[in-house]
C-alpha cells in the first residue's frame, strides 16, 4: 500500500487522471490525501468531485476555501458568484446533494500519527501544536455538520479577527479558525494574518513572514503538508511540504509519495494550464 498526497486540483480532471496513472495510483491498495481546493476556477469540478467521493475510505481530502466557497454558494451566499461560475454545474447536478453532504463532512485537518503527517490546506498559527490544531478543527467541522451550518455559510467571508486568541466567541471565533486553514500564507511576527500578500517568499512586506517560519513554531516537529500558495509552488523546507504547484495556471499537479522515510518522493505532471496567471 503506498499514501499519495496531491496538491490543489481546481477542477482540472484531465490533468488529474494524468498525474494518478502516472503514479500507478490503485484505488483497491493505495491511500490518496488531498490539500483541499479540488473545485473551482478548471473546467470539470463535478467530475473531480464525484471521482473523490467515490473513492470512500481510500480518500482523504481536507477542505479548502475554494470547497468552502462551493458550500456557501450552495446555501445562497452569492458574494463571490461571479468568480465561482465553474461551479454552477455540481449546483445543477442530480447528485447534488450526495455531493454537498459528503463535502461538508470532509476535515479541515487530517494526522496520521504513524507518519507523523499533518494534511492541511493553508497554514496552522504559529501556537498551535496539532493537538491543539485538531481540536479547533474539530470546533469547525461541527458546525458544517450541525444546524449552524446555514449561518455560517452566510456569515464565513471576512478578514477580521486576523488574530487568534482563546477569547474568540461564536461566528468570529469559527471565522478565525477558517481563515487560518484555508487561508493562511503570510503573518506578521505576533502572527496576525495577512491576507494582501500572495507573491513568492522575499516579493512580501519585510514585516511579513511566511506561516511555517514563525520562530518557535509549536507544529515544528510534526510533518506537515499543506496546498493553497500556487505561487510558491512545490517547497520543502522547516518541516512542510508545499504541494499547490499552479497546475491550473499552466505549472504542474505534484504528488508525494508518503511514508516513514524523512524525505517523501515528489511526482510531477506538467499541466498545460486553463486559466493566465492573474486571471
Amino acid at each position: 500500500m503506498a499514501i499519495f498526497a496531491v496538491g490543489d486540483i481546481q477542477g482540472c480532471y484531465d490533468e488529474f487522471m494524468a498525474l494518478l496513472e502516472h503514479i500507478r495510483f490503485s484505488p483497491e491498495q493505495d491511500l490518496l490525501w488531498l490539500t483541499g481546493d479540488i473545485v473551482n476556477r478548471g473546467p470539470h469540478s463535478l467530475e473531480c468531485l464525484r471521482y473523490v467521493k467515490a473513492l470512500g475510505d481510500r480518500a482523504v481530502m481536507v477542505l479548502g476555501n475554494h470547497d468552502l466557497h462551493l458550500l456557501a454558494m450552495s446555501e445562497g451566499n452569492l458574494k463571490f458568484e461571479k468568480k465561482n461560475q465553474t461551479l454552477e454545474p455540481i449546483l445543477h447536478a442530480p447528485d447534488r446533494e450526495a455531493l454537498l453532504h459528503w463535502l461538508r463532512h470532509c476535515p479541515l485537518m487530517h494526522h496520521d500519527a504513524r507518519y507523523n503527517y499533518t494534511l492541511i490546506h493553508a497554514g496552522l498559527p504559529a501556537e498551535w501544536d496539532v493537538s491543539t490544531a485538531l481540536r479547533r478543527a474539530g470546533e469547525v467541522e461541527s458546525v458544517l455538520r450541525g444546524v449552524q451550518f446555514h449561518e455560517f455559510c452566510m456569515k464565513m467571508y471576512g478578514n477580521e479577527p486576523n488574530r487568534w486568541s482563546d477569547d474568540l466567541r461564536g461566528m468570529d471565533r469559527i471565522r478565525c479558525i477558517v481563515n487560518a486553514f484555508t487561508r493562511m500564507r503570510y503573518c506578521g511576527p505576533d502572527g496576525t494574518l495577512d491576507f494582501g500578500e500572495h507573491g513568492t517568499p522575499g516579493s512580501q512586506n519585510p514585516r511579513l513572514v511566511p506561516w511555517f517560519k514563525v520562530p518557535g513554531r509549536a507544529s515544528r516537529n510534526t510533518r506537515v503538508l499543506f496546498g493553497h500558495w500556487s505561487t510558491l509552488g512545490y517547497h520543502q523546507s522547516d518541516n512542510v511540504w508545499a504541494l499547490d504547484s499552479g497546475c491550473l495556471w499552466g505549472g504542474q499537479l505534484t504528488a508525494l509519495r508518503l511514508g516513514e522515510k524523512a524525505s517523501p518522493e515528489p511526482y510531477q505532471f506538467n499541466c498545460p494550464g486553463f486559466l493566465r496567471p492573474g486571471a
